[in-house]
């Protein structure tokens, strides 16, 4: 008897297929401290260590640099300036040329690498760097976006305008109208894994760097253009990132080029690890905002026409403040259908760090806008918000278009909110909050429920590709690998299960292995919630390959027709015999069938026409809602959430349990980003909340008292899209706003509701105490 023979051939499931609770797959490792990152890797014998030095201006020209005490520092073996590069000193987007890897001439902000130091140690590298002396000739500063010249400011890349009908003429003939401005803050990534390289040289022009990045291609391309060589001689993996949320997306850039140039310039090993105050103040961060608006809308709460200019903090060069911006006028509606709107984008140069990704790429701060004017609205006819939000949804026919001419074909808003707004009771603890409020002097409470609809791709139509690399080996077990990376959101398990699948074997037989440019080549990010959709075709592509020629084999060798050929839990049906998988890749091998291939996915329907402001930049929207109530104490501003309702669809979900926690950390990460997260510079340009001491991400104290997280089985992605199912990377992370206008509410409570509290984020105990205040004093004018 064969070891095969031992099958069970009477399985009618798989272990760990799609639609299975399958733990992430690195899970036990993360908790055991086992999960092998960058910098657990084994240090080959003589590794450097590379540090950067920094500017401490935040504009100036550089009149002299002496680093000479630098280079005779002990351990020292190198040290680098722009002079050094081989090839391009430049890590833009192709075409912009407005970042260099080192500062040469000028200085855009304080923290800006100038140079690098090469030494034994990290400790020697990071000590030396601060014996340089650099002599600048200060200019002056633009550190607030609030102090540009709106007439004359300088801007990093071209703005958009989304147009669509008359917006000036619907607002000046509305029956109301208000007007306002609301500030949105930015927020650190605060990764648990900061940026690192660790680059290896390889004979004649050869270099391999691991890298903490969501874009191994991007980052291969910058090293190959740093170095001037081809990207062909440059190699990049990345097995894990202990997280990324967009800040590994370009930032990882500078510190894979950094390693990759000192390695080939000494011939050892480099790896390049900063410290967490220099990581935050040397990389981007989420776009800060301001948001000036202009509402018309009917006596019973319909909007008529809104005008919204989004400014946003982008920093001294692009980065991908373009997309990023864009995307936020491209959520400026949220949920709402403006019959008459105009926004427009205005990235703005500063002398701070080019700011850049962020989980939701500008969406979130787009809809923050949106769910504002809401509630100016209500606030000024003295309605519930929720009911100003169900009066303005998106609806069939004459009211389905949004800002950039895409019409909303998957409409669920309504039942999505209709379904919460019962389960969470809403309206009984809307009634119960007013009756508590009414007895309480002091602790106020607030409730509120807010919608997200969410489009999904990328706006660059070209990154929405996506390749993979799948080979069946003889004993039936299985190499995955694919163009996506893995950061801890568990795309790695969600794409070996629609392997798994396919094949119909245990997920266990399905090996992950690290992405790689060696494998699968010109990829895109692992970013915009599109890495199941892309990288899950992708690999079900390749699989259907194997599995056409899989069965082109059966039908001949046993003389059957393909139509009874069947893959089953384990095993094949053969017209009527049933084959061990494994028996029958081996006897396809023999036959010398191919087993590996490369598979391919483009996203069907999109195209957007910048220049228009029109097109179907979305393949399609994603949709969820949460009630949020809160409990705020007037003395303080402290507060508490203390429930926490979220119904959110993802389509026919490929794994709930990851799903679910993809959910609850978005919501999380969300909820800091509008309350505790701030980000404060100094008249100087220094950023002063650059550790965990001076900047606050939430703690698991910090999280609801209770938590209620449900997704919507009924819900099927109407596109077909892998197992028809949606992204959950970004959508909930949108959710969150529900606790920023519930704190609304309940500071509201102190003036009757009368007054919009218009709280700017972060809304903080301190931003929460001096909205009661002002609110206090309002109401008794």
């Amino acid at each position: 008897m064969t070891r095969h023979e031992a099958l069970d051939l009477t399985k009618t499931t798989i272990s760990g297929g799609v639609g299975t609770d399958r733990r992430h797959d690195s899970a036990h490792k993360h908790v055991t401290g086992e999960a092998v990152y960058i910098d657990d890797m084994a240090e080959p014998a003589g590794t450097l260590h590379a540090y950067l030095g920094l500017s401490a201006v935040a504009h100036g020209t550089i009149r002299e640099m002496d680093l000479s005490e630098v280079e005779k520092a002990p351990g020292v073996v190198a040290v680098l300036t722009a002079r050094d590069v081989p090839g391009e000193n430049d890590i833009s987007p192709p075409g912009l040329h407005d970042e260099p890897i080192l500062a040469e001439h000028e200085v855009h902000f304080l923290g800006q690498p100038v140079f690098a130091v090469i030494a034994e140690t990290r400790e020697a590298a990071r000590r030396a760097c601060r014996l340089a002396k650099i002599e600048y000739d200060e200019q002056p500063a633009l550190i607030d976006i609030a102090e540009a010249d709106p007439k004359n400011a300088r801007l990093v890349t071209k703005p958009l305008a989304l147009v669509r009908g008359d917006a000036e003429k619907a607002i000046a003939a509305a029956p109301r109208r208000i007007k306002g401005r609301m500030r949105v803050g930015g927020q650190d990534h605060f990764y648990l894994e900061g940026q690192i390289a660790f680059a290896v040289p390889g004979e004649d022009m050869d270099v391999t760097v691991h890298s903490s990045t969501q874009h191994p291609s991007e980052v291969q391309h910058m090293v190959a253009h740093a170095l001037g060589i081809s990207s062909h001689a440059v190699a990049i993996e990345v097995r894990r990132m202990g997280g990324g949320f967009g800040g590994k997306e370009t930032q990882a850039n500078l510190f894979a080029v950094v390693a990759a140039i000192a390695a080939k310039r000494t011939g050892r090993p480099v790896k390049l690890r900063p410290d967490r105050d220099d990581d935050m103040t040397a990389t981007g961060k989420r776009h800060d905002f301001l948001i000036d608006y202009t509402v018309g809308f009917e006596e019973d709460g319909t909007i008529l026409g809104a005008d919204f200019t989004y400014a946003a903090r982008c920093g001294f060069s692009a980065d991908l403040s373009g997309p990023v911006t864009d995307r936020a006028l491209f959520h400026c509606d949220n949920t709402y259908y403006y019959p008459a709107v105009r926004a427009v984008s205005a990235p703005l140069y500063t002398n701070t760090v080019s700011n850049t990704a962020f989980r939701g790429f500008g969406g979130p701060q787009g809809m923050v806008g949106a769910e504002r004017i809401i509630e100016e609205v209500a606030f000024a006819l003295g309605e519930d918000p929720l009911e100003i939000r169900k009066k303005n949804f998106y609806g069939e026919v004459d009211r389905n278009v949004t800002p950039y001419h895409q019409t909303v074909e998957d409409n669920v808003v309504h039942r999505v909110v209709s379904e919460l707004e019962e389960s969470a009771n809403y309206a009984a603890r809307r009634q119960a909050i007013n009756e508590f409020n009414a007895k309480s002097a002091i602790i106020k409470r607030g409730i509120a429920l807010t919608p997200v609809k969410f489009g999904i791709s990328f706006t660059a139509t070209h990154y929405n590709q996506a390749g993979a690399l799948v080979h069946v080996y003889t004993d039936g077990s299985v190499h995955l690998n694919h163009g996506g990376t893995e950061m801890g959101q568990g795309l790695y398990t969600k794409v070996a299960q629609v392997v798994a699948e396919e094949f119909q074997i245990d997920i266990d037989q399905v090996k992950i292995t690290a992405t790689t440019t060696g494998k699968v080549p010109n990829t895109s990010a692992t970013a915009a919630s599109s890495g199941s959709d892309l990288n899950g075709m992708a690999a079900q592509n390749a699989a259907r390959q194997i599995k056409d020629r899989l069965i082109d084999f059966a039908a001949e060798r046993h003389g059957v027709p393909k139509e009874q050929i069947a893959f089953l839990p384990g095993r094949v049906r053969v017209g009527n015999q049933e084959i061990p998988f494994p028996d029958l890749v081996r006897q396809a091998y023999m036959a010398r069938i191919q087993l590996s291939a490369a598979g391919f996915y483009k996203t069907p329907k999109i195209h957007w026409d910048r220049d228009k402001g029109q097109g179907h930049p979305f393949y399609y929207f994603a949709y969820g809602a949460a009630c949020a109530e809160v409990s705020i104490d007037t003395l303080t501003g402290e507060y508490m959430i203390e429930q926490v309702d979220i119904l959110h669809e993802t389509g026919k979900s490929l794994n709930r349990a990851i799903d679910i926690g993809q959910i609850e950390g978005g919501f999380i990460q969300g909820m800091g980003w509008l309350t505790t997260e701030e980000l404060v510079w100094d008249e100087k340009g220094r950023l002063t909340t650059h550790a965990p001491s001076t900047y606050k991400i939430p703690l698991a104290s910090d999280r609801p008292k209770v938590f209620n997280v449900t997704l919507a089985d009924w819900a099927e992605n109407a596109e077909p899209t892998v197992h028809r199912s949606k992204a959950v990377g970004e959508p909930p992370f949108m959710l969150a706003m529900s606790v920023l206008h519930a704190l609304s509410d309940a500071v509201a409570s102190v003036a009757d509701h009368k007054i919009c509290p218009r709280l700017d984020t972060p809304a903080t105990p301190e931003r929460v105490l001096m909205a009661v205040e002002r609110l206090k004093a309002d109401a008794g004018k």
